[in-house]
């Protein structure tokens, strides 16, 4: 069994100390063999959350060491996350990381998980807000503001509030597979994995009344991406030149059109790999790839592993 401590200091925002124990619990709870123990631990065992989100007075059995030495410890936002964190708390974190314990931030806590330099070198992100703030902070973590969650192997950071429960479930799902995440996710009401980044959540300047809403061409995007889709096919759909299309693309969804439909394409690579044995080159011409060669391009650079590699972890045939 591990053990997933959380970081509570004062100022925390209830919402996000409570996600590790939701989704881990909630995991725990689809096998009769558990595997997570949850404990919120807090310096001197006590801390107030912020009474923005509603206050409340922490007592926990468990104090920074319980921290320490845990095996995955979650790093929640805090309201104060401007201000120095506390050394003790600081340190605690950096103990855990060097006795290789998984360190996984939740939103603006990727400021506390900076101060201890471990994203030091490494690509994070944290809520779109506070994005260019952190990169101002920490000029060596390199911030990418357009995602849900970001995985480094054993330093995660996760973007905004709900997107702890995103970096939660991917955690199970590294840890049991992505059967068991996907059950722990429907017990949650929850999706599994959410499509499009953070960046769908960034406020842009609202279009003009008269601008085409793209939602019928995005849903005409995921329902042909078999297809080998080009930039007039998607501007014909929705009725629109290739010029006004990029424009409107950036403008509403916050990216360009192939960027968004690879990221889809891969998505869709993703659970096809996960919940069937479709041969590689099948999986590449389902999601619209036209060779394989090029499908492994892409979700490599977009994944981090071969398409080979993420079957083995997250497969079918390893969960069989």
């Amino acid at each position: 069994m591990k053990t997933v401590g959380v970081l509570a200091l004062d100022g925390a925002i209830g919402f996000e100390l409570a996600i590790p124990g939701q989704v881990f619990g909630t995991a725990n709870t689809v096998t009769d063999v558990p595997n997570y123990d949850v404990r919120v631990c807090a310096p001197g065992g006590r801390a107030t959350t912020d009474s923005t989100f509603g206050r409340m007075e922490l007592h926990t059995g468990w104090g920074l060491d319980t921290l320490g030495s845990a095996d995955i410890v979650i790093v929640p936002g805090n309201t104060r996350f401007l201000d120095e964190p506390p050394a003790d708390a600081v340190e605690a974190v950096r103990e855990a990381a060097s006795r290789g314990a998984v360190v996984a931030s939740v939103c603006v806590g990727a400021f506390t998980m900076a101060a201890t330099g471990l994203l030091d070198g490494l690509r994070a992100t944290t809520h779109w807000q506070y994005a260019d703030e952190l990169a101002s902070r920490h000029p060596r973590v390199e911030v990418d503001a357009t995602v849900l969650y970001v995985d480094n192997g054993w330093i995660l950071t996760s973007a905004g509030m709900a997107s702890g429960l995103d970096l939660c479930f991917h955690l199970v799902r590294r840890d049991l597979g992505a059967e068991h995440a996907a059950a722990t996710a429907r017990r949650t009401v929850m999706p599994l994995e959410r499509g499009g980044g953070q960046a769908q959540f960034i406020e842009h300047p609202d279009p003009a009344a008269s601008t085409p809403s793209l939602q019928h061409t995005l849903e005409w995007m995921v329902a042909n991406l078999h297809r080998p889709l080009t930039l007039e096919d998607m501007a014909d759909n929705a009725a629109l030149s290739v010029r006004s299309l990029n424009r409107h693309f950036r403008s509403q969804v916050g990216t360009t059109p192939l960027r968004w439909l690879l990221q889809v394409r891969v998505n869709r690579a993703q659970r096809l790999l996960e919940s069937t044995n479709q041969s590689i080159d099948r999986v590449a011409a389902e999601t619209g790839f036209g060779s394989t060669p090029t499908f492994r391009h892409h979700f490599t650079r977009l994944t981090g592993v071969p398409p080979g590699a993420y079957r083995s972890t997250f497969g079918k045939r390893r969960r069989e």
